[in-house]
């Protein structure tokens, strides 16, 4: 059965300061992670840091792969605390914060899908090595192309209750 197509997608601050940190880590090379956490409403309770293992090497600047124990294990982990794996994030070092073709083709949709990428025009934060970066959030259907999905960070220690009362 597939999951109902997200209308937003809500991030805990702790979530998305460690999504951030271990996807700006892996620079020059893509970095990935894998998001866990609930649907109805859809939120971000963890993050789960991923090894790029993308073969070979060289190409990690613009390629990522996760490795498939870890995705076995982030699983058992998830379920054994009632969170399911929600989908995955990388990085765009090279390039803007929209999936790719090769993004695409390798994801299991449907899935959601985040990217920190690079951002025109936008003031660096100074831990980014003086780089502008953006954090897009993507709905990838089984069938058609890639939906922008709205995003917003909630602040309180528990982000499920916030996140439920504004829906």
């Amino acid at each position: 059965m597939n999951p109902p197509t997200p209308e937003e997608l809500c991030l805990g601050r702790q979530a998305l300061t460690v999504l951030e940190a271990v996807l700006l880590a892996a620079a020059p090379e893509e970095g990935c992670a894998l998001l866990l956490g609930r649907r109805d409403p859809w939120q971000i309770d963890h993050v789960w840091p991923c090894l790029n293992a993308w073969e070979p090497p060289l190409e990690r600047r613009r390629r990522f792969a996760l490795d498939p124990r870890e995705q076995l294990q982030a699983q058992k982990w998830a379920r054994d605390r009632d969170l399911t794996v929600l989908g995955s994030a990388h990085s765009h070092p090279l390039s803007a914060p929209v999936p790719s073709a090769l993004d695409r083709s390798l994801a299991f949709a449907p899935t959601l899908m985040l990217i920190l990428g690079q951002a025109d025009g936008l003031v660096a934060p100074a831990a980014s090595g003086g780089e502008a970066w953006s954090l897009a959030c993507w709905w990838l259907p089984e069938q058609g192309p890639p939906r922008p999905l709205a995003w917003r960070m909630d602040d309180s220690s528990d982000v499920g209750l916030r996140c439920h009362a504004s829906s």
